[in-house]
């Protein structure tokens, strides 16, 4: 599918989850018609009061769809949904696209990209930023590779979903450019955590403090949406922190094969390991805080 997408097509979507659903909504709103599956069932309902119709495999969402959607786990997750014995791939046909937008190995993405280019099926990798705030608002950042001819014609349902799309190379780029942009941020999380304690343990106003170095070069999405997290020692979920642990584990990975050291990134793994394996893994990211707090003696 070369054409841009000008008129609403039949979608299949497959991950409804934190990011998935809010995705898939917006692209009911525009008017497409969504076939939806889940693993767990009745996160679909939301979406079909909308319209949607429910799928029970990833097969039958994908029969008769123009585009497939996924937004899953991780990569062996993205391996079954579309490539298992139930998987998308079982009914689509030549000249569709698949656009994968979970974040997962740039390996596994072109080792699907080439089974599927197999039956004639195009596929970008998609990944995202920009939390549950941006999937909600329809404002993530979405980083994509693969051809060029197939993501402008695919560019109309991105715009539906998110406000930066950039197009990186080709297939596989888009994994690594959201390697490059979980290592970033994990040491952004970490060192506004530690800044955060700091104050905190000096016993200033810390409302004051954080709007004088969010007006400078200290400014950061992190600082602005999450450091009263890290403030208030409560991590409402935006984002989990096992997920961010196994997308830096991803770039940690891609790094070592690579010969790149990445010290700050292997410190966060290490305190976010700690996290999952306490019991933390499905609060926000930003409960990289805990253990900062905890280290200064901020809490229990």
């Amino acid at each position: 599918m070369n054409n841009p997408i000008n008129d609403p097509i039949n979608i299949a979507f497959i991950g409804l989850g934190t990011m998935g659903a809010a995705m898939a909504a917006h692209l009911i709103k525009a008017g497409h018609q969504l076939k939806v599956y889940n693993r767990t069932l009745e996160k679909a309902q939301p979406l079909e009061a909308l319209g949607a119709i429910r799928a029970a495999t990833p097969a039958e969402a994908a029969q008769d769809a123009e585009v497939v959607i996924t937004i899953v786990s991780d990569s062996p997750d993205v391996w079954e949904v579309v490539l298992g014995e139930v998987g998308a791939a079982k009914s689509m046909k030549s000249g569709s696209v698949l656009i994968d937008m979970s974040t997962i190995s740039p390996q596994v993405t072109k080792d699907i990209a080439a089974k599927l280019a197999e039956k004639g099926v195009q596929m970008l990798d998609a990944p995202v930023s920009g939390g549950s705030e941006g999937a909600q608002k329809g404002t993530l950042s979405i980083m994509v590779g693969g051809d060029k001819a197939t993501f402008e014609s695919m560019l109309p349902l991105l715009e539906l979903m998110g406000k930066t799309i950039i197009r990186v190379g080709e297939i596989g780029a888009g994994q690594v450019t959201k390697a490059i942009n979980q290592t970033i941020l994990a040491g952004v999380y970490a060192s506004v955590a530690e800044g955060m304690a700091l104050g905190l343990s000096a016993g200033i106003d810390m409302e004051a403090a954080l709007k004088a170095v969010s007006g400078g070069a200290a400014a950061s999405w992190v600082l602005s949406n999450r450091a009263n997290n890290m403030i208030k020692g409560d991590y409402p979920l935006g984002f989990r922190t096992r997920l961010h642990l196994k997308d830096l584990n991803i770039a940690l990975d891609a790094a070592k094969a690579m010969g790149v050291p990445m010290p700050v990134a292997a410190f966060v793994a290490q305190l976010e390991t700690g996290l999952v394996k306490r019991g933390y893994g499905e609060e926000d990211v930003s409960n990289i805080a805990r253990a900062v707090r905890q280290a200064a003696g901020l809490d229990s």
